[in-house]
């Protein structure tokens, strides 16, 4: 595996690069949803790429890029046993140099959900992403549903600026008893953990209701969702909300594919889960 930590060096290697390569951009602090996505890189791709950047541009001032975790050299091993051929440890000086000034937005899909609490975030997300896209010049990226309004914005930013890159949205990946993984996750106390399982009752809750009883109604299922993550004392319930699974628009019943999105904090730690309603799951 060869270890880079500038863009010039990522140019240098895809040169010379043959065949198809897939790409992995995350933030680090790689778990198993992480590793999953290097698996399906490496199944279907000749070479794969594997950034770890930490972009400042998607925190806001009172959010957590001081306290989110930076193991490099666990990191750096787990991509080199998942058979990453380049991890790229990208440097801010690097992506966002003296004078930088350029922002890339995605307006339509950026205002809803996350983006009522986190207004400047999804175009720090654009922006970076655009940028990795362009340095790695992938054949495929591929992106965790967990963040699936993050993804849908990358979907349709890829579409509307005619790159040719696939990409490939990959299944949530969960604990054992249904917690969604993610990094931020080993900020919550044991009892914090226990209360974020909340997440997941509601959104299977509304699940169960649409397939078995065949309820298709927004507010009903929005509903149903609600008051099973209430139930948990210690949950602080950001939204949840049903909407189009392209256009994030929400909807007020199910007659195509939608997605059942929710965001909350426990312990302080902001955590986002969803489950697909349809065809699209």
């Amino acid at each position: 595996m060869i270890v880079v930590e500038t863009g010039t060096e990522v140019r240098e290697w895809r040169r010379s690069a043959q065949g198809t390569v897939g790409f992995v951009p995350t933030m680090g602090a790689l778990h198993e949803g992480h590793r999953s996505l290097v698996r399906r890189a490496r199944e279907e791709c000749d070479r794969v790429v594997a950034s770890v950047f930490v972009n400042p541009k998607q925190f806001a001032p009172n959010e957590d890029l001081d306290r989110y975790p930076r193991p490099r050299e666990a990191d750096e091993s787990i991509l080199r046993e998942d058979g990453v051929d380049l991890a790229w440890f990208g440097r801010t000086d690097d992506f966002y140099p003296q004078g930088f000034a350029t922002e890339v937005a995605v307006p339509l899909l950026a205002r809803g959900l996350c983006g009522r609490t986190r207004p400047t975030h999804f175009a720090g997300v654009a922006t970076v992403v655009l940028k990795l896209l362009h340095r790695v010049e992938p054949n495929r990226a591929y992106f965790g549903r967990k963040d699936f309004q993050q993804f849908v914005l990358i979907r349709r930013m890829v579409e509307d600026l005619d790159l040719d890159i696939e990409i490939v949205p990959c299944p949530i990946v969960r604990e054992r008893d249904g917690l969604a993984m993610s990094s931020r996750n080993v900020h919550l106390s044991e009892r914090g953990r226990q209360r974020a399982l909340a997440l997941w009752r509601g959104l299977t809750a509304a699940k169960h209701r649409f397939d078995e009883e065949g309820d298709r109604d927004a507010t009903s299922l929005v509903l149903t969702a609600t008051r099973e993550i209430l139930a948990e004392t210690g949950v602080e319930l950001e939204y949840v909300e049903l909407v189009d699974a392209r256009s994030l628009v929400p909807v007020e019943v199910i007659e195509g594919d939608a997605v059942l999105a929710v965001a909350a904090r426990v312990d302080g730690v902001r955590l986002i889960d969803n489950i697909a309603f349809g065809a699209d799951r």
